[in-house]
């Protein structure tokens, strides 16, 4: 089984720099990068506050592949 996600497609639609989104998640640029190529899995924490910075449910931003 596979995460994918949609944090790229988000922070895009919102006009947002990785830094940016790092910045606001108190979380290096590394890792928004490396989420979303999809080399990281965030933690739960991270994964609700994504979900909360985007104003969306955890289920849009992640989901589980085959």
């Amino acid at each position: 089984m596979e995460i994918r996600n949609q944090v790229k497609k988000f922070r895009k639609n919102q006009d947002i720099t990785q830094a940016q989104l790092a910045k606001e998640l108190d979380v290096s640029r590394q890792t928004i990068n490396a989420i979303e190529t999809g080399k990281y899995d965030p933690s739960l924490e991270l994964a609700l506050k994504i979900a909360e910075f985007f104003d969306q449910k955890v289920e849009e931003l992640f989901k589980l592949e085959k």
